[in-house]
């Protein structure tokens, strides 16, 4: 592994960006720093309040001076919120020095795995499958553009993160 390179994992909520970075970072005794969990540490409240109280473009803005500032950091293994690549320049930074891989996983695997969060204000709605459908839908482009594509939807997160640890490791 090029121990300066960073492991940037992008996709949508749910598709074990958080849990699998976990043991990824782990197993390479590597850092492991969590987009979502920064910028509510940094802005003193919850997601979810920074949606309702200073609305969806303040927290991209917030999320775009993160993707620039860990851009740089060395030998980590960040994982990303799901919209972070709706702007070109959050990829182009974390991509600067980084392996940048998507998760993928089926909608259906999605909805059953952020069921139970109360942490996702994009799903509170009447019907969170069309949400997650509908956003996925829009976000397609977006993640279709990265590369690297993992679908988890049927992968061990055991074997999973030493997937993603192997092609860390890769030169290049």
């Amino acid at each position: 592994m090029d121990s300066s390179r960073n492991l940037v994992l992008l996709g949508f909520m749910g598709t074990g960006k958080s849990a699998v970075g976990r043991r990824v970072a782990a197993l390479a005794a590597a850092p492991f720093l969590d987009m979502d969990a920064e910028l509510e540490r940094r802005a003193g409240k919850s997601i979810a309040r920074i949606f309702a109280e200073d609305g969806e473009p303040a927290f991209r803005d917030l999320e775009s001076q993160l993707a620039e500032e860990w851009g740089r950091k060395q030998g980590a293994v960040i994982s990303c919120g799901g919209g972070v690549v709706l702007r070109a320049e959050n990829l182009s930074a974390l991509g600067a020095n980084g392996l940048l891989a998507c998760l993928t996983a089926r909608p259906e695997v999605i909805l059953a795995r952020t069921a139970r969060s109360k942490k996702r204000p994009l799903l509170a709605g009447e019907d969170p499958e069309k949400i997650i459908r509908d956003l996925l839908a829009a976000r397609a482009p977006f993640y279709a553009a990265i590369p690297l594509q993992i679908d988890t939807s049927d992968l061990d997160p055991e074997e999973l993160a030493a997937r993603l640890l192997a092609r860390w490791k890769q030169p290049g």
